[in-house]
């Protein structure tokens, strides 16, 4: 009962919703599919090969955010099993929404997909959005990393001193990153991480196309795109099975 997949979600305000799609079409060489749902407020941004795993929502209300779906088998006994590991259920259905022990929003859905999109060439370099980082304040970190262990059935390994990598199945396209804060904040949030083998560049690609960077750390860029959530830009190399 172990996901298959992840997909990461832009949950976006209205007025976040185009140009924060204009900017994640351009950083990331992915098309945009039509929209659909009940009022079209979902797309997924396509790329050349493989299948999507970023999608984006538009909110009817709230800031912009992020939030994961996870494709299982069938969806009752994966919120039976999240549940009982401290989710709480917020709606069930053909697919269901829940929250983490923490308050981090996601999802059980169904609809597969198996083949994880290669990084993008650049000329020059490559990219690719392959790591969600969970952002937990220290209150919350141990049931949280103990959550998504279990309900993902990855293994937890430590990643330096405020991080723990879980490590995703060789077919996966996001991998999952608990940060521990150093700053207390009410619930557990998420940003995008995309990995390059040449941070500078492709730092200068995002800022070209509008995003604005708010840190530079040994690993790490921390930007501020246009519109919607920050993401950051690390030193990992695109298309590893467990990039370090």
């Amino acid at each position: 009962m172990n996901p298959s997949w992840l997909t990461a979600f832009l949950d976006l305000a209205p007025d976040d919703l185009e140009p924060a799609v204009a900017h994640w079409a351009a950083v990331t060489g992915y098309g945009v599919s039509t929209t659909r749902g009940d009022d079209g407020e979902f797309a997924s941004l396509l790329p050349a090969d493989g299948d999507p795993h970023l999608k984006v929502q538009r909110l009817g209300e709230g800031p912009s955010r992020l939030h994961l779906d996870l494709h299982v088998p069938e969806v009752a006994p994966a919120v039976e099993r999240a549940v009982a590991l401290g989710a709480t259920l917020l709606a069930d259905g053909e697919y269901a929404v829940l929250e983490s022990p923490g308050g981090f929003p996601f999802c059980f859905v169904t609809h597969r997909a198996a083949v994880r999109p290669a990084a993008v060439d650049w000329g020059g370099h490559t990219s690719l959005v392959d790591q969600v980082c969970l952002d937990v304040p220290p209150r919350l970190l141990d049931r949280e990393l103990a959550f998504w262990t279990e309900v993902t059935g990855w293994t937890a390994r430590p990643a330096g001193r405020e991080f723990h990598r879980l490590t995703r199945p060789p077919q996966g396209p996001l991998q999952l990153l608990v940060q521990r804060l150093d700053d207390d904040q009410p619930r557990v949030t998420a940003h995008l991480d995309l990995s390059t083998d040449d941070r500078p560049a492709e730092t200068a690609r995002h800022e070209a196309l509008g995003a604005t960077v708010t840190g530079v750390f040994d690993e790490w860029t921390a930007m501020r795109p246009p519109a919607g959530p920050p993401y950051c830009i690390t030193d990992r190399v695109p298309d590893t099975v467990d990039p370090g």
